[in-house]
């Protein structure tokens, strides 16, 4: 081929070749379209993810409704409904009642309906108030326990200090408590864990017959000292006549007269005596009707029986 020819086809061909510029161009157009695409590409599959988060979200929540619900309405959440019935069954368990019998609890817990909700939303308020009425009964504990759903009482009872009787021969009718209360004759006998002293003591209790706290207080220290001293046990304290007290021992009753915590000191003086004074009185062959601590001067007069 000759050199024209070539020069021909080069100018032929030449005008189809595009120039560098139209390259530059087109690629940046097809790039910028690419990322265009890109772009919403990534924008569906953010809403798509949202719209998976959403509705998963939505199914979870829509589970737990439904989980809860069931959960809910177990019947081991909730109290026998026959709970309260007796004391045979598993649903209700009293503790620590010495004074006070289970049956007497129950009946309290009775005044009460069994609740149906789940046993942590029971509110056990109204039967701590039911039991507090009990007079023995200082307060009262309730714990709930979960599956199976039961209650257990813990009872504190109030501490009985002395027992009342009139005479030396009759059983205590009633009891006060550490507190000053009263309690009467449908919670004796107590308990022989108690150690309480017997009172001689009419029944009206009031007047010199009424006992407070403090009273109590002050029976219950005549009873210890004597029995320190003497090393004997206090059958009883004979407050019949408030100026004419005795308090009576195995060996001998003791006279005390017309006491009070104001001069009580002086008598302690003399009670602390009978260590030196007991052994003289067991030794008498005749019968003592009772061993006077009025004296002055530490001064004790043994009186005999006529």
């Amino acid at each position: 081929m000759s050199d024209e020819e070539n020069l021909n086809e080069n100018y032929i061909y030449d005008g189809d070749i595009p120039n560098e510029d139209d390259k530059v161009s087109r690629f940046l157009a097809e790039h910028r379209r690419k990322q265009a695409q890109l772009k919403r590409q990534v924008r569906k599959s953010k809403k798509n993810v949202i719209f998976a988060l959403v509705l998963s979200r939505i199914g979870l929540i829509v589970f737990l409704v439904c989980l809860i619900y069931v959960i809910l309405h177990l019947k081991y959440w909730r109290l026998n409904p026959l709970a309260f019935k007796s004391l045979g069954n598993t649903s209700i368990k009293i503790e620590n009642n010495y004074i006070v019998s289970s049956d007497r609890i129950l009946k309290a817990v009775q005044e009460n309906e069994v609740s149906t909700k789940p046993i942590f939303l029971v509110n056990t308020d109204p039967i701590k108030e039911s039991i507090l009425k009990i007079p023995p009964i200082q307060n009262v504990y309730i714990k709930r326990f979960w599956l199976p759903a039961r209650i257990e009482i813990l009872v504190q009872e109030r501490e009985p200090a002395i027992t009342i009787a009139p005479n030396e021969n009759v059983p205590p009718i009633a009891f006060y408590t550490k507190d000053g209360k009263l309690i009467g004759r449908a919670y004796l006998p107590l308990d022989q864990s108690f150690k309480t002293v017997k009172v001689l003591t009419y029944g009206t209790y009031t007047g010199s017959g009424k006992m407070d706290a403090e009273k109590i207080k002050f029976i219950t220290a005549i009873a210890r000292d004597i029995e320190q001293y003497s090393k004997e046990p206090v059958l009883y304290i004979d407050w019949r006549n408030p100026d004419d007290i005795y308090v009576q021992i195995p060996t001998v009753k003791i006279k005390l007269g017309s006491i009070s915590p104001l001069t009580y000191p002086d008598t302690l003086k003399k009670i602390s005596g009978l260590p030196s004074i007991l052994p003289k009185v067991k030794i008498l062959n005749k019968k003592v009707k009772y061993l006077d601590l009025r004296w002055q001067n530490n001064l004790y007069y043994i009186k005999l029986a006529e």
